[in-house]
């Protein structure tokens, strides 16, 4: 496995096709695996996994966890060299971005509802850091996890929009036994909170069985289970369309339930589709 830490050696690499990508923060666990394993089905014997690992400051809001991030670059390097990947792009913020930097990429609809709306600036810097890990690495195909689905959706209207010549590939959430969705912040939690972050699925597929096309219903039962966890603090629920990602008012076709929750400090979100 290639570890390159700069621009210009990652541009000078010759490519073998195709080439797909994994974006990621760092501090991997097994969703990062299933990533990594779809893309190298994707890539087949005659292509190449790319992995990026830059925690992206653009994407935190202030008084956010950007310095506390976890950041286990030895771990990260090790659980990229025996999940097979072939190259590890991991640049300093100083090699990502100058000190004078001003162009950004913004997204102008689908970054303003769910996530967008609570974290002002969020999907600008996601769109921003994407578009460059695009140019710089030049694959032809990025895999992301659908746990983020909004980033994952606003990342293809930004593909399409701007005609970056890259397929996106999703991959359906993974989840530890529990059901709780894997990510990297939920090593935040304290043990009652990680017992107690479960409810969030079993919220969501209470609303998934339950039959109702009413929002106000299907909303009121999810924040009622939701409520079983008394650590739990909810921050939204909504359904939206997952093509608009706009509200809507009774579940129909492309129809997404997505939460966020806080436990303790630590903010969680989690989605399934009605239909």
């Amino acid at each position: 496995m290639k570890v390159l830490t700069t621009v210009a050696g990652a541009q000078s690499q010759v490519k073998h096709q195709p080439r797909m990508l994994v974006p990621t923060m760092g501090a991997l666990h097994k969703a990062h695996g299933e990533l990594i394993r779809v893309a190298s089905e994707h890539a087949g014997r005659n292509g190449e996994v790319a992995v990026s690992i830059f925690v992206n400051p653009l994407q935190f809001e202030p008084g956010s966890d950007y310095e506390r991030y976890p950041r286990p670059e030895k771990a990260d390097e090790e659980f990229c060299r025996n999940t097979g990947v072939d190259l590890l792009f991991r640049p300093s913020l100083a090699e990502m971005y100058a000190d004078d930097r001003s162009v950004f990429v913004e997204e102008s609809s689908l970054s303003k509802t769910l996530e967008g709306k609570l974290r002002p600036g969020h999907f600008c810097g996601v769109c921003t850091v994407v578009a460059k890990l695009f140019n710089v690495l030049a694959p032809d195909a990025a895999v992301f996890g659908e746990k983020d689905f909004q980033q994952l959706a606003i990342v293809r209207r930004m593909v399409r929009d701007l005609n970056f010549k890259i397929d996106i590939i999703a991959v359906p959430t993974v989840r530890e036994a529990d059901g709780l969705a894997c990510s990297s912040r939920n090593q935040y939690l304290s043990s009652d909170e990680r017992k107690q972050a479960a409810v969030l699925h079993k919220s969501l597929l209470a609303a998934a069985n339950a039959g109702k096309t009413s929002v106000r219903e299907l909303v009121a039962l999810v924040r009622k289970t939701i409520g079983e966890a008394p650590l739990a603090r909810i921050d939204y629920v909504e359904l939206v369309d997952t093509e608009s990602l706009q509200p809507l008012e009774v579940v129909r076709p492309n129809s997404l339930l997505a939460v966020a929750v806080f436990f303790g400090k630590t903010r969680l979100i989690d989605n399934i589709r009605l239909r």
